[in-house]
C-alpha cells in the first residue's frame, strides 16, 4: 500500500513540476527587453517609418494642417521646409502608406469593451512595474526610468526624488497633440549636474533655477527678437546666487523676475558654457510621458502610460556645422534619399543634430516594454530637421512665461497665445485653415461642436477658449473612452508598425498611395510661411 502511495505522490509531484513550467512558458517573467531584442534580428518593415500619418493627409486642394510643421526658415533652424505644403516629396518606397490602422473600422470591436473595463485598465501603473524591471537589467546602455512618480513633485514642479527632473508646462501642438485627439502628457527637463550644482560643487537649487531659466529664455523667444533686447518673464531667480545681472539693472543681486538680454555663460559650476541661441545645453535631457483619457481624473490624465519618450543632446553644434548639415538634409531630399540615424533599440537613435532618442510602449499585456528600433524611428522624422522645430524640440519654446511655466502639465486658464508674428489666436487659425479639429479631419466631435454645416463658428471657438484653451481641445466623456478603447485595441495587437493613431471609425481624408505628389494646396493660395512654433505670451497672457 505504502509503495502505491508513493508512486502517486511522485507522479503528483511531475504532475504538478509540468504545470509549473507550462505556466512560466504561457507566463514568462517580465522583461522589458524581450520584443526589442527578438525584433533586432529581423528586417525593418518599414524603413520610412520617419514619415508620420498625418503627412498622408488628403488636403483635396482646401485643407491645410501641413503649415504647423514646413515653414521657412528662423533662429538656428535652416530647414526652410515649407515648399512640403506644395508637394507629397516623398521616397518611392514612403509613396505607399504603411500606416494601415487608419483604415481599419473598430467600431464593433470598440462596442465590445465596456466603459468599466476601460476604466479599470487606464487606472492602473504600468510605470512603476518598468522602473522595478528595468534595475534588473545588467550591461543595459540605454536610458532606464529613473523618475520617481510615486514620490511626486513638490510646487515648484521639482521631483522629490533628488533625481533632478522638473516637470513645465506647455501649450500643445496643434492638432494631434491635443488631448480630444487620444492622450494627454506630462512633460520633464533635466539640466546635467554642473547646472545644478554652485562654483563649489555643491547642490544649489537657485543655481539650478537661474541656469533653467536661462535655457528658457534661449528657446522660448522668438527670433525677430536680438539678444541684447530679449525679454523673457521668468519665475523669481536668486542673482546673488547666480552671480549674473539678469534683469539688466546694471547690478548683480537681489531677485530677478525677468531676463533682459541674453547671458553670455550659465551660473554655478557651469559658468564656463557659453549660452548659445535656439539651442540646448550639451547633455539636456527630456523626458515625455503619453497617458491614456481618465475622464474622472484631473486634466482628464489616466495613471496609465502609453508611452515613455526619452531624449538627450549630446553635443552643440556650431552655425557653421549645423548649416552643413541641414544643406545634407535638403540635398538628400533633392536626390529622394532619407535620412540615416545611428544606433539600435538598446543605445537610442541618434540623428545628425547630435540628439539620442528612445522610448517605451505597452505590450500585448500592458506592461511597458523597450521600443524596437523600427518603432523608435517613428519618432525621428518629427526631430529631425522639421522646419518648425527649436532645436530639434517641440515643447520648451512653447512654455508659458514666469511660475506659471513650471509644474505638472494643466491648461487650466492657458490662453490661445497666437504665434509670434501672428495677431490671430493660434488654434483659431489651426481650425481655420485645417477645416477641422485634427490633421485628418477625421474629430467628430469637434466638426459637430465648431463646424456646423461645414464651416467654422469662429465666434463659438472663442467663446471655447474665453477662460483658457481647455475646454476646447478636451473631448467628452464618451469621446475620451472611444479613444482609449481604440487604442487599447492597437496594444493588444501589437500593430504599432501599422500605425499609433487610434482612431474609432475609418480615416477617410487619408491617401493609401501617393500617385499625384501635388497637394493642390499652391493652386489654391493655401501655402502659407509663417508657422512659428514661438508663441506671443504677452498678447494674451499676464503670468502670475
Amino acid at each position: 500500500m505504502s509503495r502505491h502511495i508513493g508512486v502517486a505522490a511522485v507522479v503528483l509531484a511531475l504532475l504538478a513540476l509540468a504545470g509549473v513550467l507550462l505556466w512560466k512558458r504561457a507566463n514568462p517573467p517580465y522583461d522589458p527587453l524581450a520584443a526589442a531584442r527578438a525584433a533586432a534580428s529581423r528586417r525593418i518593415g518599414n524603413v520610412e517609418a520617419r514619415v508620420p500619418p498625418q503627412c498622408y493627409t488628403r488636403t483635396e486642394g482646401v485643407s491645410n494642417p501641413c503649415w504647423v510643421c514646413h515653414t521657412r526658415s528662423h533662429g538656428r533652424n535652416r530647414s526652410d521646409d515649407w515648399a512640403l505644403q506644395e508637394r507629397y516629396r516623398f521616397t518611392a518606397l514612403a509613396a505607399t502608406n504603411h500606416w494601415l490602422n487608419l483604415f481599419v473600422d473598430r467600431r464593433p470591436a470598440i462596442a465590445g469593451i465596456s466603459d468599466g473595463r476601460m476604466l479599470d485598465y487606464v487606472r492602473q501603473d504600468n510605470y512603476t512595474p518598468l522602473r522595478a524591471a528595468m534595475a534588473q537589467q545588467e550591461d543595459f546602455p540605454g536610458w532606464r526610468p529613473d523618475l520617481d512618480f510615486r514620490r511626486g513633485f513638490d510646487a515648484q514642479g521639482f521631483a522629490r526624488d533628488g533625481s533632478g527632473w522638473r516637470a513645465y508646462r506647455y501649450k500643445p501642438f496643434p492638432g494631434t497633440f491635443w488631448p480630444t485627439n487620444g492622450s494627454v502628457d506630462d512633460a520633464f527637463i533635466r539640466l546635467p549636474q554642473d547646472f545644478r550644482r554652485d562654483a563649489a560643487g555643491r547642490d544649489s537649487r537657485a543655481i539650478y533655477q537661474a541656469n533653467l531659466a536661462i535655457v528658457e529664455a534661449a528657446v522660448t523667444v522668438p527670433d525677430s527678437v536680438g539678444d541684447r533686447a530679449l525679454r523673457r518673464v521668468i519665475e523669481p531667480v536668486d542673482e546673488t546666487a547666480a552671480g549674473i545681472d539678469l534683469d539688466g539693472d546694471g547690478r548683480i543681486g537681489g531677485v530677478a523676475k525677468q531676463i533682459r538680454g541674453l547671458p553670455l555663460h550659465y551660473a554655478g559650476a557651469a559658468s564656463a558654457i557659453a549660452v548659445t541661441r535656439d539651442s540646448y545645453p550639451a547633455g539636456t535631457e527630456f523626458l515625455h510621458t503619453l497617458h491614456y483619457l481618465d475622464p474622472a481624473a484631473p486634466q482628464q490624465k489616466a495613471v496609465r502610460m502609453k508611452e515613455v519618450r526619452y531624449a538627450i543632446k549630446r553635443l552643440v553644434l556650431s552655425d557653421a556645422d549645423l548649416r552643413a548639415h541641414y544643406a545634407e538634409e535638403a540635398r538628400e531630399g533633392d536626390i529622394g534619399g532619407r535620412p540615416h540615424y545611428s544606433g539600435s533599440a538598446f543605445t537610442g537613435q541618434t540623428n545628425i543634430f547630435g540628439w539620442t532618442y528612445q522610448g517605451y510602449i505597452e505590450d500585448a499585456k500592458g506592461r511597458l516594454r523597450l521600443q524596437t528600433r523600427e518603432e523608435q524611428l517613428y519618432c525621428m522624422g518629427c526631430h529631425t530637421g522639421l522646419g518648425v522645430t527649436v532645436d530639434q524640440s517641440f515643447s520648451l519654446p512653447r512654455q508659458p512665461p514666469g511660475a506659471a511655466g513650471w509644474g505638472l502639465q494643466t491648461l487650466a486658464g492657458m490662453p490661445d497665445a497666437p504665434e509670434a508674428g501672428s495677431a490671430e489666436p493660434e488654434y483659431l487659425r489651426y481650425l481655420r485653415r485645417v477645416d477641422g479639429g485634427d490633421e485628418f479631419r477625421a474629430n467628430g466631435e469637434m466638426l459637430s461642436r465648431y463646424f456646423p454645416d461645414g464651416r467654422l463658428d469662429a465666434a463659438a471657438v472663442k467663446r471655447a477658449t474665453a477662460g483658457g484653451i481647455r475646454e476646447l481641445i478636451s473631448p467628452s466623456p464618451e469621446r475620451a473612452l472611444k479613444l482609449d478603447k481604440a487604442y487599447w485595441l492597437i496594444v493588444r495587437e501589437q500593430s504599432y508598425d501599422r500605425g499609433r493613431d487610434a482612431l474609432p471609425r475609418p480615416a477617410v481624408n487619408v491617401h493609401r498611395q501617393i500617385t499625384d505628389d501635388d497637394t493642390g494646396l499652391k493652386s489654391a493660395g493655401r501655402i502659407y510661411k509663417d508657422g512659428r512654433l514661438w508663441l506671443d505670451w504677452d498678447s494674451a497672457y499676464v503670468p502670475r
